[in-house]
């Protein structure tokens, strides 16, 4: 390891030191959610955004809230209905008879961390709003950009589409979370636990354990972290063999209509680094690109048809090229 990649190593150890005692803190309320928090903190440190997907009733919103209550940062939660108006997200312009002009009143999503609860019940035009704030980090108001408040990130809640009265996200807008994140039932243990917590007049609660400084200090160094041409290369080879399977020897060419953007390219080596950072660490190792790689490319693929009727999902689809692309 030369000298370079020594010095970001102790900077990625000193700066990382936050980790154990967040998720000791978060562990308080969530029981038997490690790798779920694990990668909504490595979505915050990489400037992204994440959408958690699961049946009602698996603490999705809690997990959200918990996170942000550890962390000494702007919290908001909006609840996505199908009646909800961009205004009720973003803000709009209030007229001031007395005066005679109109005053910017600024909706909840002007925060550091947006609990978007339940988002596939709103309609197109509430997530178009979303879509810019996630996008360029502002929104627009009578016809003039606010920039939002920084860090800013979206964390989303969604039910499974079949759900009633829910809608599947644009393309465009779902490709813009960094990760998308598949939230199952606990098994019986993590539930007896679950229900000895909370079925009690006052649940636990967590103290803030991170401030604003030491997040950014951790994206500084996270920009920092080493990532070999290798790996470099890795990471392309997975995604372009979304695009063309065939390439990689896999028979899997009617089964992707879309493979993934070159967006799945530039977050899976930044999810990559932060899961670096998480087990302190100042360089990037195949094995922190197979960690977060589901995560990161399961929502950027597009099925066929025919995969559908063969019942394919996307995470086999992308268990399929973890397995033959060949790691360096």
């Amino acid at each position: 390891m030369n000298t370079e990649v020594e010095l970001i190593n102790a900077k990625a150890k000193e700066k990382s030191e936050f980790v154990e005692t967040l998720f000791k803190e978060v562990g308080l309320v969530i029981v038997g959610r490690g790798p779920l928090l694990e990668k909504m903190v490595i979505s915050l440190l990489c400037r992204g955004h994440v959408l958690l997907e699961g049946v009602p009733g698996l603490a999705k919103t809690l997990a959200v809230t918990t996170l942000a209550q550890a962390m000494d940062l702007g919290f908001g939660r909006i609840q996505f209905t199908p009646d909800l108006l961009p205004a009720d997200l973003i803000g709009t312009q209030i007229y001031d008879a007395r005066s005679g002009e109109f005053h910017v009143k600024k909706g909840p999503v002007f925060t550091n961390i947006v609990l978007a609860d339940e988002i596939n019940r709103a309609p197109a035009k509430v997530q178009s709003a979303l879509l810019e704030a996630m996008q360029e980090k502002q929104v627009t108001i009578g016809g003039q950009g606010f920039k939002l408040d920084e860090p800013f990130m979206v964390m989303a809640t969604q039910n499974p589409i079949e759900q009633e009265g829910t809608y599947p996200l644009p393309e465009a807008q779902v490709d813009r979370f960094i990760m998308k994140l598949k939230i199952d039932y606990p098994t019986r243990e993590e539930e007896m636990e679950i229900v000895k917590r909370m079925s009690t007049s006052a649940p636990p609660s967590v103290r803030k354990v991170i401030t604003a400084a030491d997040l950014m200090a951790a994206r500084e160094v996270i920009d920092e972290i080493y990532v070999d041409e290798k790996v470099y290369r890795y990471v392309l080879d997975l995604v372009f063999a979304t695009r063309n399977p065939k390439e990689y020897g896999m028979a899997m060419g009617n089964l992707v209509e879309y493979g993934a953007s070159p967006r799945a390219s530039i977050y899976l080596t930044m999810a990559a680094k932060g899961h670096a950072f998480l087990r302190h660490r100042g360089y990037v190792t195949p094995d922190d690109v197979k960690a977060i790689g589901m995560d990161v490319l399961r929502h950027r693929i597009i099925p066929t048809y025919e995969a559908e009727a063969e019942e394919m999902t996307t995470d086999d689809i992308v268990r399929e090229i973890f397995n033959n692309v060949q790691v360096p």
